[in-house]
């Protein structure tokens, strides 16, 4: 019964993570930040934006991991959770019966290499590849985001957790940890042999015949738990089961393969990151994104800025700009908003305390005298008064201007344009 009970805990808690991660993805709800919780959004907001918060958070997932093995991603990651519901609908259609899946050595090449250039300083490369980023991007209504969602689902068609199992560069890191877990899935001396735990394993990490269950690509989803007859299903501390650290010569190859990828990625890494193109698009960034050749090394296009942004200014990369960025073409940046900080998980949108964001400028506005009317608006709404009327003539005080587009806003006679910066700075 024990089994029973940890399969339907974990549902509800999975379950609940998941609602609430789509509701923020999607600006509906957002107090709880669970999205804080993603693993690679984590240990970036470590490097690019220390915090001892997201410090603290990625020794806790860390050390979830090393206690109780790959819950993480049966639990806290969105898009795996996703996959099992999709899992769940495919075996409404079609019996269940999962392939073991072999542990392929690629992934570890895959990690390397992705990890490699992130660690470099550029994320152009793991958006591609992390749970978080895919999802995020795919439900804020990106075609690139929709693409990948769609072929790693068709994926859970043939191999079910594959992606996970085989390619995600969170998994990898988070198995080769588990390894070390003292919490662990095995068969007690009750196991018949009879199959059930091997073909409801949607990780294929279960072999029913010689019993045993590769706890590296095993996510604690617990199904085979809930569907053992014999109760001999078992987690936890597993009885005569050390963890070995004789490296066959296989292993050793493998291992030597993958610092030396690691290590190649991250020069290359470094190289991209200095090596961004200075012909990109001109773009106004969201306050706190520095300048936009490392934040474009930056951004994860989780998109999670863009649908919470209240005045729906920040939109996402496009061809000539492969990050978010502001348009002003239908609104301006709010003098007492701070939102896409406080919801950017990564730190490439620092979190600033209101009053800090309020003195950073992003932009610089100019006025065309030719097509100014003196009306007087932009005077009214400029939240910081560096527009005022000297002998009758409207003035802009450049000292002053923070760049958040409500002069222009304001405008009726398109004499207020907002221009780009090198870089935005505290005034």
């Amino acid at each position: 019964m024990k089994g029973k009970y940890l399969y339907k805990i974990r549902l509800i808690t999975a379950g609940t993570v998941f609602l609430l991660a789509l509701s923020g993805i999607s600006g509906i709800f957002y107090p709880l930040k669970v999205l804080d919780f993603q693993f690679l959004p984590v240990v970036q907001r470590v490097f690019a934006d220390f915090s001892v918060t997201a410090l603290v958070i990625l020794l806790i997932l860390a050390g979830i991991t090393f206690l109780f093995g790959r819950i993480y991603c049966s639990v806290i990651c969105p898009f795996g959770i996703l996959q099992e519901i999709f899992g769940f609908v495919k075996s409404l259609f079609k019996k269940n019966s999962a392939p073991q899946q072999k542990n392929f050595p690629l992934k570890y090449f895959i990690t390397a290499a992705v990890w490699g250039v992130f660690i470099g300083g550029s994320s152009l490369v793991i958006r591609y590849f992390d749970p978080y980023s895919i999802f995020g991007s795919a439900f804020s209504g990106a075609v690139l985001g929709i693409a990948l969602v769609v072929i790693i689902l068709f994926a859970v068609l043939l191999k079910d957790r594959i992606f996970c199992t085989n390619f995600c560069p969170v998994g990898t890191i988070l198995g080769v940890i588990s390894q070390l877990s003292p919490n662990k899935i095995y068969m007690d001396e009750n196991c018949v042999s009879c199959g059930m735990c091997e073909k409801n394993c949607p990780s294929g990490c279960i072999n029913a015949k010689d019993k045993k269950v590769d706890n590296e690509t095993c996510i604690k989803c617990f199904k085979c738990l809930s569907v053992c007859p014999e109760n001999a299903m078992k987690y936890g501390f597993a009885p005569k089961m050390p963890v070995s650290f004789n490296l066959k010569r296989r292993q050793v190859i493998i291992a030597g393969v993958v610092l030396a990828i690691f290590g190649g990625m991250a020069k290359a890494g470094i190289e991209l990151k200095n090596k961004i193109s200075e012909k990109i698009k001109d773009v106004i960034l969201p306050p706190g994104a520095g300048d936009k050749e490392k934040f474009l090394n930056k951004c994860l296009n989780c998109n999670l800025c863009v649908e919470n942004c209240p005045n729906k200014i920040i939109k996402k990369a496009d061809k000539e700009y492969g990050a978010v960025y502001l348009d002003y073409s239908n609104g301006y940046c709010d003098y007492n908003c701070a939102k896409c900080g406080e919801v950017c998980p990564s730190g490439a949108i620092k979190r600033l305390p209101l009053k800090e964001k309020q003195r950073i400028r992003i932009g610089m506005a100019m006025i065309n005298e030719n097509n100014c009317n003196q009306c007087g608006l932009c005077i009214e709404t400029c939240p910081v008064h560096a527009i005022t009327k000297i002998n009758g003539k409207t003035v802009l005080d450049t000292s002053r201007c923070i760049g958040c587009g409500a002069c222009r806003n304001a405008c009726k006679f398109n004499a207020i344009d907002v221009y780009t910066i090198k870089e935005q700075r505290v005034l």
